[in-house]
């Protein structure tokens, strides 16, 4: 699987190191969803959005989205933006 990096170009995955799921928001502290935050995760199928980090190239955080089923990669973009 190669993981198509916004600086470095296609590059493969052995690369990365995978950090989650991008698609969930972390609670308030104290907030009784921090338990379901941390513990309980869905079993997606299809298209799903993750973080990745480039460990072994530029170092860039990124949002991978990936067909979990497939392993095919529909797109890669920076995590953060940063402001224009």
């Amino acid at each position: 699987m190669r993981i198509p990096c916004p600086f470095c170009g296609p590059r493969d995955i052995t690369e990365f190191a995978y950090h989650g799921d991008a698609t969930l928001t972390r609670p308030a502290p104290g907030d009784a969803a921090m338990h379901d935050y941390v513990y309980l995760r869905d079993n997606p199928t299809g298209v799903h959005r993750e973080h990745w980090y480039h460990s072994a190239g530029c170092h860039a955080w990124l949002t991978v989205t990936r067909n979990v089923s497939t392993h095919e990669i529909v797109g890669a973009e920076m995590a953060h933006k940063e402001a224009s």
